[in-house]
């Protein structure tokens, strides 16, 4: 998992580009991969999408290795380094259980064969090319780890518990599972939503006309306006002084 610059596990690349699928790049992935005419290339697709497991485990995922009965496929985590094999089951859904009994016949075979045969370059390159029939070309997320992202993101956005989910994918600390909780779930869409209802942000209040009285067209201000005289910091005219009458005192005689 490459780390971000300050040297935490992020979904985004350096440069920000997306890293997992999104849900609607995952369901455009699995139609397309029900478009292909191999089988065994469908079922490959399937199991790592509804899995999340690396491409390089799902390589060696023999016929013991699927249980139709508990619903679950034993996956063996091949980054874990221990002299004795570290096996985690993934519940997986009963369509796809089904697909791989009827494709790689799992009732007639014998337990140590395994399901696909292609080497690890050319299962990377079959799944390119399904993204790309489903309209993924460019991006971080176009890979298969994008695939392993997404189920993390999926998983996280269903409720699952992370330690669940930690489990599901073999990681071996917490702190690289965390990572899916970056992304925006369901919960935070809701909150956001019932933000936006309370009013629109961007309905700012409008200020008050700060234009003069004298410009806005009150005739009593009209004449005073015309005849240079400044409005005070309130809008209004300045008044005059009040002139005292004067009345005539006879002279003293």
């Amino acid at each position: 998992m490459r780390t971000s610059t300050d040297g935490t596990l992020s979904l985004f690349t350096i440069g920000g580009q997306r890293k997992y699928l999104t849900g609607d790049e995952r369901r455009r992935f699995l139609a397309a991969a029900e478009r292909s005419t191999r089988p065994e290339l469908r079922t490959l697709c399937a199991t790592l999408a509804h899995t999340g497991c690396r491409i390089s485990e799902a390589l060696e995922l023999t016929v013991d290795s699927v249980d139709p009965v508990d619903g679950f496929i034993a996956i063996r985590c091949l980054k874990k380094r221990s002299k004795v094999p570290v096996i985690r089951e993934v519940p997986a859904p009963p369509e796809l259980l089904d697909v791989l009994r009827q494709v790689h016949h799992l009732d007639g075979a014998y337990a140590g064969q395994r399901l696909w045969k292609f080497s690890r370059s050319r299962a990377w390159q079959l799944i390119k090319a399904v993204m790309a029939d489903a309209g993924i070309v460019t991006g971080a997320q176009a890979t298969p780890k994008g695939l392993r992202h997404g189920f993390g993101i999926h998983a996280i956005r269903c409720g699952v518990p992370i330690n669940l989910v930690q489990r599901w994918l073999g990681h071996a600390s917490m702190n690289t599972t965390a990572i899916y909780l970056q992304a925006m779930g369901r919960e935070e869409r809701a909150i956001a939503a019932r933000m936006w209802q309370q009013g629109n942000p961007m309905d700012l209040p409008k200020t008050p006309d700060s234009t003069p009285p004298c410009d806005a067209g009150r005739s009593r201000h009209t004449s005073k306006c015309a005849a240079g005289e400044k409005p005070l910091a309130d809008g209004s005219l300045p008044s005059k002084p009040r002139q005292l009458a004067t009345t005539a005192v006879a002279p003293i005689r």
